[in-house]
């Protein structure tokens, strides 16, 4: 199933790719690459990749209609069945693109709401996305299907095709709505005494987070022998698995949960929507800050996580960065120390361990590093937490002994 659109037989549906460089201080990726992964995940295929600059948003359609004309040439050229935009489209854009091109337009958000919904597992994951796809169908009631039209405005009557279709519509996603959120907070109150009980059995919780595909449901099942749904594909973990952490010589019991994963311009009604699930971060004592350590683009990644914790409020919460995938490193990039200091956007110092979860190389040191914060000395002092991993990273520079800085500390070629 395409995710902008059916389409008969089994083949994926061809797309043609769109991104738009509005210059300074937009989120923009030239290679359109995350975007071809999300269509992937969405059940279509990229034909074509077309990139365009603009200083603002056509408001009719979005890159202007000299651009628009050429998508339409392209719509023909490959046969395409969708075009889908890395930005997010108005109602209207949306609407005036589909009716030029001919075919079913799609922009980001729609798109990751789509593979959301073929996703989630669990009752709450399902209830979760429909939230957000019913907040964001209700921008876009227009008279666009054919049902619309079965009641028209008569002589005397003002109104067009379809307008009272359309308010009927209105009501239902309106009333659906208000049922959706009152179960998402019967959700919120279980899982809140849920907390209350780990609390009273003094349960250290760990959340996993991270951007998408950086391999945290791997690292989860690794460190608890769980067998949580891993892939190479974004989005592949959508509903929160909790599981109990074993750590030798710690005398509690540490709880540790994956949660769904974070990207670039994630839909404000995913984030709204999920807030049930994103609370685990949030209700943290520590956080595994996962990095996909062989990605070119893991300091945008990085700081496009620290802006999501923020927003849902555990941006205090301690963190260790861990950058995973250290099988997939050249040996001329794979540091020499797996555990040292590093600095997070805006400034904070916070331990870094190195690890594969494929080949478990460096989990035993990112064990020793929960255990050793999860301690009840610890107490989870920033400082103090900082002031001893400076200790033990010092120390291991100087077992390393002679060589470059970047063997030395564990830091490799800037991504930048």
């Amino acid at each position: 199933m395409s995710a902008v659109r059916p389409h008969d037989g089994d083949a994926p549906a061809r797309a043609i790719l769109v991104g738009v460089d509005f210059g300074r201080g937009s989120s923009f990726d030239a290679s359109l690459d995350e975007l071809a992964l999300l269509a992937e995940s969405a059940g279509d295929v990229a034909v074509a990749r077309v990139v365009a600059r603009r200083k603002a948003p056509d408001a009719a359609f979005f890159v202007g209609s000299g651009k628009a004309d050429e998508l339409k040439e392209m719509v023909q050229l490959y046969q395409a069945e969708a075009v889908i935009f890395d930005q997010a489209l108005s109602p209207a854009q949306q609407r005036n693109l589909e009716r030029h091109l001919g075919v079913a337009v799609a922009d980001r958000t729609m798109l990751i709401l789509e593979i959301f919904g073929e996703r989630a597992q669990s009752h709450e994951g399902k209830l979760q996305v429909e939230l957000a796809r019913l907040q964001y169908l209700s921008t876009r009631l227009v008279r666009r299907w054919s049902h619309l039209e079965r009641q028209r405005g008569g002589i005397g009557n003002r109104g067009g095709p379809g307008e009272a279709q359309i308010e009927l519509d209105r009501r239902m996603i309106g009333e659906r709505i208000k049922s959706i959120k009152k179960q998402l907070e019967r959700v919120k109150r279980q899982r809140s005494t849920q907390r209350r009980a780990r609390e009273r059995n003094a349960a250290f919780r760990v959340s996993l987070v991270g951007y998408t595909n950086a391999g945290k449901s791997t690292l989860f099942n690794a460190l608890v022998n769980a067998e949580a749904y891993a892939a190479d594909q974004l989005f592949a973990t959508l509903d929160t698995t909790t599981r109990q952490l074993h750590l030798d010589g710690l005398g509690r019991s540490v709880a540790l949960s994956d949660t769904v994963g974070f990207i670039r311009d994630l839909p404000t009604t995913l984030i709204e929507a999920f807030q049930a699930t994103l609370k685990e971060a949030a209700d943290a004592d520590l956080l595994l800050h996962v990095v996909d350590g062989a990605s070119p683009e893991l300091d945008a990644q990085m700081q496009e996580v620290q802006r999501v914790l923020a927003e849902i409020g555990a941006a205090d919460v301690a963190q260790i960065l861990v950058y995973n995938k250290l099988d997939r490193m050249e040996e001329t990039e794979r540091p020499r120390i797996l555990a040292d200091m590093a600095e997070l956007p805006g400034g904070a110092r916070v331990p870094r361990v190195f690890v594969s979860a494929l080949t478990g190389e460096g989990l035993d040191l990112l064990r020793a590093r929960i255990a050793e914060l999860a301690a009840p000395e610890a107490g989870l002092n920033p400082a103090a937490t900082a002031a001893s991993a400076d200790v033990d990273a010092a120390a291991m520079e100087a077992e390393a002994g002679d060589g470059d800085e970047a063997a030395r500390t564990g830091t490799y070629h800037s991504h930048a």
